[in-house]
């Protein structure tokens, strides 16, 4: 009788010992998917030399992360126009600010304008000489070399060899073009005598000259070319419609904020304004009649 009450107390302890681990809550993983944060690669055209595009367009992006939840949007800068050029043409980055001629590369590429720099009036080229040269007009150039930054910059390259074309100086004969990878060089080149001219656009003219301000003891603007549509901002047709909305709507207000205002003070900009592909129309008749007259663009 005792084996049997020791053996029913065992069976009663281990069925208890059963129940209890039958009642024990056992982790799950739970089937709510969060959102995951989503990494955007925005790439600048070479505005600036790589320090200073930073310097310049990562508040931005500070700007944009802050009001943008689940979004992270990174400054890419590229090691000349070509690399950048590549980029929109293999439609390698989410969102870019391309200038007017990039433009239309991206918009055949796969991307759309939602966006785009304020301030026309000042997206046009100038071209600079030093004060002690005896430069007075562009028949002057002839047999002396003219630096830029890189053939397919718009504002720097094609709209002054465009001025220079039509004053008399055939770009492809009387002068030598030298292409100098940046805004900075351009200028610098000229100020060191490397190259009897030097084209760039206002905005690197003003941030260079206010750092070093021997350059404007130096150098004088020449002459100004015809303005076109600023630098737009597009985005790739593939991105989320919400966010390209979002980017477009806080781009467009930036200029209404006191931190915005600060973003574009340092841009040397008042504002960005909405724009679409219609906007770059007439940058396209333009670079079509530049690569039918002067000289081809791709």
């Amino acid at each position: 009788m005792r084996i049997l009450a020791l053996l029913f107390s065992i069976t009663f302890l281990l069925s208890a010992c059963s129940d209890q681990n039958d009642n024990v809550a056992t982790p799950k993983l739970s089937t709510d998917k969060k959102l995951e944060n989503i990494e955007y690669r925005f790439a600048i055209h070479p505005l600036h030399n790589p320090t200073r595009l930073f310097d310049v367009f990562n508040p931005l992006m500070d700007y944009l992360n802050a009001r943008m939840p689940g979004v992270t949007f990174k400054v890419e800068a590229s090691r000349n126009y070509a690399a950048f050029d590549d980029k929109l043409v293999n439609a390698e980055v989410p969102f870019a600010l391309p200038n007017p001629y990039q433009t239309l590369l991206a918009i055949d590429s796969g991307y759309h304008v939602i966006a785009k720099m304020g301030d026309d009036e000042n997206f046009k080229g100038i071209i600079l000489v030093r004060k002690d040269s005896n430069i007075e007009s562009p028949l002057d150039l002839k047999g002396k070399t003219v630096s830029y930054p890189a053939p397919t910059a718009l504002a720097a390259t094609i709209l002054p060899q465009y001025y220079l074309q039509k004053h008399g100086l055939d770009i492809n004969k009387d002068i030598s073009n030298k292409y100098v990878g940046s805004q900075e060089s351009s200028i610098m080149n000229v100020f060191l005598g490397t190259t009897a001219a030097g084209a760039t656009w206002p905005p690197p003219w003003k941030a260079l000259s206010e750092e070093r301000p021997e350059l404007k003891k130096q150098l004088k603007v020449i002459w100004q070319t015809q303005s076109l549509p600023n630098n737009s901002v597009v985005v790739r047709n593939d991105v989320n419609p919400e966010h390209a909305e979002q980017v477009r709507q806080l781009l467009s207000t930036l200029h209404t904020t006191v931190e915005g205002k600060q973003i574009l003070a340092g841009m040397y900009l008042s504002k960005y304004e909405l724009a679409d592909n219609a906007t770059y129309s007439i940058v396209r008749n333009f670079t079509e009649e530049f690569s039918r007259t002067i000289r081809p663009l791709q």
